[in-house]
């Protein structure tokens, strides 16, 4: 792995769909090892995922990671609530403008850094409405169908 490349464990590819992503921020996942384990196998499941905010701190909830095959009796939940790492102003502001703002935090890559250390992309984000989904998508075919044009073009 070369410096500052990610390795994916897992991606919600749906959130950039329903919701309009306004910021990023990188938390820290507090895990077992066998949920490391399993991360690494890259068979984790974030699409059902939030992460909510419980006596002023950040979790990760409906995360599926599943058992790792290999551990023995002190193997993990597979769904259990998992504690998010985050710098106290970074929580403040994210928990600010989720209660005043509506907006919604939500999970969308796990990943290994260049150090090998699990982390979590967490999006702030804005649920999209459904003409907003439709006008994505024809923005979307319309790029595509000119990259075509111009490449047949020359």
């Amino acid at each position: 792995m070369t410096a500052g490349a990610k390795q994916i464990a897992a991606q919600n590819r749906r959130a950039r769909h329903d919701y309009q992503i306004e910021a990023r921020l990188e938390a820290g996942l507090v895990l077992t090892g066998s949920e490391v384990k399993s991360l690494r196998g890259g068979r984790a499941s974030i699409g059902e995922a939030y992460v909510t905010e419980r006596r002023g701190e950040l979790y990760l909830q409906g995360a599926h990671i599943p058992e790792y095959q290999a551990a023995t009796h002190n193997n993990h939940d597979p769904r259990r609530l998992r504690k998010l790492l985050v710098h106290r102003r970074e929580l403040a502001k994210l928990v600010g403008q989720v209660r005043r703002d509506g907006y919604t935090l939500i999970p969308l890559a796990i990943y290994f850094n260049a150090r090998g250390i699990a982390k979590l992309e967490v999006g702030l984000a804005r649920g999209k409405r459904k003409a907003d989904k439709r006008e994505d998508i024809k923005s979307r075919d319309w790029e595509r169908r000119k990259s075509r044009i111009l490449r047949e073009r020359g």
